[in-house]
């Protein structure tokens, strides 16, 4: 494998996992799993593609760890920031699939309007202009 393609490899894992720790930070943030929001996060998962030495079901239990402790520490905004990075290798699909999961069982809750606004207008500003 080329450096370029180890590189292309490692930034894609990179943004996959701040996917799911944004998706599972999303469908929490309300206080209410719908089976809707779980089978998107299962889709989203399958077609995934995934290089790391932990599996995929391991980061998402510690993505769910992580994001209860930020949604009941009432630090959940400066848990999407430390995400910026990893979230803007892709910046169009990290808010296409914020904006899915916050509207796949139906209506945005005002937590939810709230942390799209950020994650829109502060977190991914930059990756989107670009």
């Amino acid at each position: 494998m080329s450096e370029l393609s180890r590189l292309d490899t490692r930034q894609h894992q990179l943004h996959n996992q701040a996917l799911i720790q944004i998706t599972v930070l999303l469908y929490q943030i309300d206080g209410k799993v719908t089976l809707t929001e779980q089978d998107y996060l299962d889709e989203l998962l399958q077609d995934m593609a995934w290089h790391s030495g932990i599996s995929k079901d391991a980061f998402v239990t510690d993505a769910i760890h992580q994001a209860r402790e930020a949604i009941d520490g009432g630090t959940a905004p400066d848990y999407i920031r430390s995400l910026s990075d990893e979230l803007n290798i892709d910046a169009a699909r990290s808010l296409e699939v914020a904006m899915a999961i916050t509207k796949v069982d139906g209506e945005r809750s005002e937590k939810e309007v709230e942390l799209l606004a950020l994650l829109a207008n502060r977190v991914l500003a930059r990756g989107l202009v670009a």
